[in-house]
């Protein structure tokens, strides 16, 4: 950020002096240096656990947005409004100690009526996960796009 301030306070014509430069580009060098081996060591070392990750996934009512969402495409409530109804059934659900997803209808339908049967299977993590379709996502099909391309990407450099 301090490199990008310095060259745009640098007049047109001033000859384009960039000797304050060097710190910031050098620190950066350094961090970026240091973030890639630990990085890299703690992938080396990386074992995957999915039942805690499944777990953590579902920790901390995190298909709340999902829940938002629907009420905002399906029964069309303006997503100011649906946050704080998804808001609510957080509420409810930690309540009734239980996650989002194993409320019933008619507990969700008390924080709001408007809240319908399709619904309910929107809210799992499973659901959650999937529905994440853009470039990038988390749905199965992108994640399998995206480890087809970084291993042609590696393929390349061998």
């Amino acid at each position: 950020m301090s490199l990008l301030v310095l060259l745009k306070g640098l007049p047109l014509a001033y000859s384009k002096d960039l000797q304050e430069d060097k710190p910031p580009l050098f620190a950066v060098h350094d961090r970026l240096t240091l973030s890639l081996a630990a990085m890299a060591g703690m992938i080396a070392d990386l074992i995957f656990v999915p039942e805690k990750m499944r777990a953590a996934a579902a920790a901390g009512h995190a298909t709340a947005t999902d829940l938002a969402d629907w009420l905002t495409g399906e029964a069309g409530v303006p997503f100011r409004e649906a946050h704080h109804i998804a808001g609510r059934a957080v509420a409810a659900a930690e309540a009734a100690g239980k996650a989002l997803d194993q409320l019933t209808l008619s507990e969700l339908q008390a924080v709001d009526p408007r809240i319908g049967t399709d619904a309910l299977p929107r809210m799992s993590v499973e659901a959650s996960v999937e529905s994440r379709t853009s470039a990038g996502g988390t749905a199965p099909i992108r994640v399998a796009e995206a480890i087809a391309a970084a291993r042609a990407a590696r393929r390349s450099k061998e």
